[in-house]
């Protein structure tokens, strides 16, 4: 992969994004497919790997592994592993992860009401 240059004109543009628009921000945190589905099954309580894998079928295991360690690194959802044998993993919302969930809660709300009104593609 090659390594992104800190000084370019896209990355400091983008660094302008995130400091003066806050769609911007929210969209660096939880952007991408995946992210918000696995924050709104999260929202229904603490989840190990294989509850989450079952419940998102669709979603391959890099995919899963790489969102929820970028969403760890975020700071919008807490790892606990226990200190048994073998491994217990789960994950949960952190405080921050948390105050996301009436944007999750909207944009599940809004889609239901799309498929309510036919406005499906």
């Amino acid at each position: 992969m090659t390594a992104i240059k800190e000084s370019s004109t896209i990355q400091e543009n983008k660094q302008y994004a995130l400091e003066k628009c806050p769609v911007t921000y929210v969209m660096e945190k939880i952007g991408g497919y995946w992210k918000p589905i696995i924050l709104y099954h999260l929202s229904e309580g603490s989840r190990r790997y294989s509850e989450l894998k079952r419940a998102i079928p669709a979603v391959s295991e890099k995919m899963l592994i790489q969102h929820l360690k970028q969403l760890e690194a975020d700071n919008l959802v807490i790892r606990e592993a226990k200190p048994v044998v073998p491994p217990y993993v789960t994950y949960r919302l952190s405080p921050a992860g948390k105050g996301l969930m009436p944007v999750i809660h909207a944009m599940a709300e809004w889609a239901f009401k799309d498929k309510e009104n036919g406005f499906t593609s």
